[in-house]
């Protein structure tokens, strides 16, 4: 079966959150998964005053191994209407995978979250899928085969794009039981694209 990695940058843990689910759903498709982080570039006495969430399970990941896997899944909260720079920091330390085309054909997806319904969901997974296909890779989104983000019963993150998460002015918000499924749901088809594609 794939080799999946979920790669993603989390600051205050819903992004982590949703990285679970997107790995749970791999893993329901018969996929080999791991969960890794991106490195924090903001100095640990500033984010501890901001809140931030340090101490996550994840391991690091480096730019090296990335080349390793048969599907890569990216996911990372709004900055702006954009990925943030922990994640940018480190895609771009991945020119030498690029130059290589190590990258080429690899399967990918994106994730993310924001304040606000109208915060930049979908711009921020743009962000993130133009550079992932810089890389070569076929894109796997959160097609509408997955009813859940269509409802209108509830505020409701989710795209076609990928799936997201709304996580509320003060990150009060959790990602809802949708959410998670729908991560859940884009996660096993992105493996259930890299199955075929890698001959499992």
């Amino acid at each position: 079966m794939s080799k999946v990695l979920v790669l993603y940058y989390s600051t205050y843990g819903h992004i982590e959150t949703m990285a679970q689910a997107m790995a749970e759903g791999a893993r329901s498709a018969g996929a080999t998964v791991e969960v890794k982080r991106v490195p924090e570039t903001v100095p640990l006495e500033i984010a501890r005053s901001a809140h931030f969430k340090v101490e996550q399970a994840a391991p690091v990941a480096t730019v090296a191994e990335l080349e390793s896997y048969d599907a890569i899944i990216v996911g990372a909260p709004t900055r702006f209407g954009r990925m943030p720079a922990q994640m940018a920091a480190f895609l771009d330390a991945a020119g030498g995978l690029w130059a290589r085309g190590a990258l080429n054909g690899k399967v990918g997806g994106a994730f993310t979250s924001t304040a606000t319904q109208h915060g930049g969901q979908e711009v921020t997974l743009f962000s993130i899928i133009t550079n992932l296909m810089h890389f070569g890779m076929t894109i796997v989104g959160l097609p509408y085969s997955y009813q859940g983000q269509m409802t209108l019963d509830e505020i409701v993150g989710g795209s076609p794009y990928g799936a997201t998460t709304i996580a509320g002015g003060q990150g009060q918000r959790q990602p809802s039981a949708i959410e998670l499924d729908g991560a859940r749901f884009q996660g096993r088809l992105i493996a259930e694209t890299a199955n075929k594609l890698f001959g499992a």
